[in-house]
């Protein structure tokens, strides 16, 4: 039997970390140990059995492997396991990287997301690549428990109540810490102008004050050192530390000096600065609350039950994650629907505005897709169960928001980067100035440790932690109450940069649905029934659409062949009927097109009876009702504007100059798109593709940004980083707008942030603020960057 080459601890020969490791833990901590940043404080803290936050019989019980499903791999090479967690205990940003640093440590981690708002931990893991008897889910979550956090599974309807109780708590410290001021304030006022007051009645009124501040300050420093102790005891640091230990240094030399009959008690100023950081902590929690993320809205969609109808008539409510594939689902006349599915029975019409942005409903009938998260408005309906729980788009899209919201842009990294310098800097900068007091300015300590705790608090670096994560959250919930998803969290940010854009034109500019040329045309309502009847046969776009104009497929053709690629055909008493291409139906080219007046040229269908002439049924793809008003705002910002389309050069043509784009070109294929791209690249343009997100992926992932237009249906398929929905493209434009006042606002909160430092902690440092002032200026440095940021949401939507 070999010995543990971390513990040194003998081995077991069936061991999951074997022959090296006596345990994961072992294997993990020699793994991390041999790397850099958190060694020391990963080997104390999670080997050390005195100082561990956990006990092992805590750490091995957790079982998560339950709750691991796969997907395919991001980067396309088979599948991947997948856990979705929250995180109790969570803090701060130095939490975040805490936690995310420790995960992607471990063997076979692909992504280890965390979020701050929602508390969402979403881990990716490849399970071959881990050890373990589960597949790897425990012990790649061992190092997290160990340091102190606790780990759930993800539940919505968890988020609020962990909210409301933590509101609780802090109203009712608030209560007591206030409660207890205004009675020790009363005594301190009686010392303050009670003029030469005898050291014996002073030191009596001193005792009253601690009796009265003591149990105040331990109850109500709850809420700051229950965070910062699980801190300590985990060898790291986060915000409450300096908070806690300047409360207690307060109070603690406040009580010594009582004890002492000295002058130097403040017990009015220890107590009321907590009461004020508590106003200011209770007040950042509510200001998170309105800037909440609009992913954790949408969850709270989903948190609700769903009416399962079962065999035997009987009705069964159970949450949508509980629902199975295939289950029938009753819907009542105004309840949101809960899982994903296709309408068995009834018509009715849904609010789709979660989805698409749109304010009309939606019209379902049997067969329509239906999606969680929707409103049933008009009628009853029974619903086949298909997707639920994280199956559902509106899950999907959860995700792809806490992506975008949490998206490690240029100042995230920037912020991270300080708010990980923060705990060892702050504590050395309060010990200088102590001791600067003391030595060079020949102060008195007890004056001296107050200035040092006022430095304590005033550098607390909460308002530059918010600075941007607050404005990603209003913005992409703006965006998404528009019917715009952003699934890349940098691409607000490269879209205050572009000068170029590129439209393509099928489904892009135009509403790519054909519709049927009317005016001018040489056919009938009689021929274009008895087309259609021959197209009710046919799935082509241009059948639908031919079939759409007639009113519907009431009396389609009996015996009719379709022709892959050509058309149909059919033999009727006269002979044979065709409809399809002009090849197809022999049609000589001196037949000459029908053009409606105002349309681009566009798709055809030709139509051929026996005995009688050719007829032909011209299609247009009209360009979207607001295409030319959002191509002359982008030509007014500034942008050069350019459409590249694979279709015929007159149609392009046609298109281009209804809409106002000057530069264009036909032809072009996939391929061409991306070299068009490129060239421009190599000119110095910061290019932003708009196109469909399926046809035109090569061409959208090579644009500096890409958006496209998209049903709810493609928003996961799609390649684009900002997807939009319905028949509008002033989408565009609000993204560019969003864009560029989320970059104002983030460049605002850290010039206020920067600001607030340069100015208090110089004054803090220089004794000119107190404990208490200390207190006020940095809990409304947080306030002021929420508010700062919640006036994004507030701008006029564009409609």
């Amino acid at each position: 039997m070999t010995d543990c080459r971390h513990c040194g601890l003998p081995v077991p020969e069936d061991g999951p970390a074997a022959p090296d490791f006596c345990c994961v833990g072992c294997q993990g901590a020699h793994a991390l140990i041999q790397g850099t940043g958190l060694s020391q404080y990963y080997q104390r803290r999670c080997l050390d059995p005195e100082t561990r936050a956990l006990k092992p019989e805590e750490v091995e019980g957790a079982d998560f492997s339950a709750h691991v499903r796969m997907e395919p791999a991001a980067d396309g090479r088979g599948e991947e396991a997948v856990l979705h967690l929250m995180v109790e205990g969570l803090h701060c940003a130095a939490c975040v990287w805490l936690i995310e640093s420790l995960l992607k440590r471990q063997p076979g981690v692909t992504q280890a997301r965390l979020n701050m708002t929602t508390r969402r931990l979403t881990l990716r893991f490849r399970p071959h690549a881990c050890t373990g008897p589960d597949g790897g889910a425990n012990a790649i979550l061992e190092p997290v428990l160990k340091v102190g956090y606790r780990l759930v599974p993800y539940d919505p309807a968890l988020l609020d109540q962990a909210t409301q109780r933590e509101e609780k708590a802090l109203l009712r410290a608030m209560a007591v810490a206030g409660f207890a001021s205004g009675n020790v304030m009363l005594f301190s006022v009686s010392i303050w102008v009670g003029g030469e007051m005898d050291m014996a009645t002073r030191t009596l009124f001193h005792w009253i004050s601690a009796l009265i501040a003591i149990p105040a300050i331990i109850y109500a420093i709850r809420p700051f050192a229950r965070s910062a102790v699980t801190a300590l005891r985990a060898g790291r640091g986060n915000m409450d530390v300096p908070i806690t230990l300047a409360v207690l240094l307060a109070a603690g030399m406040s009580l010594w000096e009582t004890a002492n009959q000295g002058q130097h008690a403040y017990f009015d100023a220890a107590v009321m600065l907590l009461f004020f950081l508590l106003v200011g902590r209770y007040l950042d929690l509510r200001a998170r609350g309105k800037a909440r993320s609009a992913a954790e809205h949408l969850l709270a969609l989903g948190a609700g039950s769903v009416a399962v109808a079962r065999d035997d008539g009987t009705v069964e409510h159970l949450p949508p994650a509980r629902v199975e594939t295939g289950a029938t689902i009753l819907v009542a006349t105004g309840e949101r629907i809960g899982v994903d599915g296709t309408v068995a029975e009834g018509r009715s019409d849904l609010d789709t505005s979660l989805l698409t942005g749109e304010t009309l409903p939606e019209a379902v009938e049997p067969g329509s897709p239906v999606f969680a998260g929707t409103v049933n408005l008009t009628a009853p309906l029974r619903i086949t169960a298909g997707s639920v729980g994280e199956g559902t788009l509106l899950a999907e899209i959860v995700r792809m928001m806490e992506v975008a919201e949490q998206g490690r842009a240029r100042y995230v990294a920037l912020a991270d980067r300080v708010a990980k310098a923060y705990v060892p800097v702050v504590h050395l900068m309060a010990l200088a100035t102590f001791l600067g007091w003391v030595f060079l300015m020949d102060a008195p300590w007890q004056r001296a440790l107050l200035i040092a705790a006022a430095v304590l608090i005033v550098t607390c670096p909460c308002a530059l932690a918010l600075a941007v994560p607050v404005v990603q959250v209003v913005a992409t919930g703006r965006l998404l109450r528009r019917g715009i998803l952003v699934k890349s969290p940098t691409a607000l940010e490269r879209l205050t940069t572009i000068d170029h854009m590129v439209f393509d034109k099928t489904g892009t500019l135009t509403e790519g649905r054909p519709e049927l040329v009317r005016e001018g045309a040489p056919w009938t309502e009689e021929d274009l029934a008895a087309a259609a009847a021959l197209a009710a046969n046919s799935h082509h776009p241009l059948a639908r659409a031919l079939v759409r104009a007639a009113g519907g497929a009431r009396n389609a053709a009996s015996q009719v062949q379709e022709h892959p690629g050509q058309g149909l055909s059919r033999l009727s008493p006269g002979g044979e009927e065709r409809l399809g291409g002009r090849a197809f139906c022999e049609v000589t080219e001196d037949a000459q097109p029908v053009e409606g007046p105002g349309r681009p040229r566009g798709p055809e269908i030709w139509f051929t009876r026996p005995g009688q002439a050719p007829l032909r049924f011209a299609f247009a793809d009209s360009p979207r009702s607001d295409a030319r008003e959002v191509v002359a705002a982008l030509k007014a910002r500034g942008l050069t504007v350019e459409l590249l389309s694979g279709d015929r050069a007159e149609t392009v043509a046609d298109v281009a100059r209804l809409v106002g784009i000057d530069h264009w070109a036909a032809g072009q294929s996939p391929g061409d798109k991306v070299a068009r791209l490129n060239a421009l690249a190599r000119e110095g343009k910061r290019v932003v593709m708009v196109g469909d997100g399926l046809n035109d992926a090569p061409a959208l992932a090579a644009a500096l940004v890409s958006l496209s237009p998209s049903s709810a249906v493609d928003v996961t398929q799609t390649a684009a980083d900002v997807i939009f929905q319905g028949t509008r493209l002033a989408p565009v434009l609000e993204a560019m707008e969003v864009a560029r006042g989320a970059d104002g606002l983030v460049r605002m909160n850290f010039g206020l942030s920067f600001a607030y430092n340069l100015v208090t902690i110089p004054l803090a440092v220089a004794g000119l603020v107190t404990p208490l002032i200390a207190a006020v200026a940095m809990s409304g440095s947080s306030v002021v960057v929420i508010l700062n940021a919640l006036r994004l949401a507030r701008t006029h939507d564009r409609r």
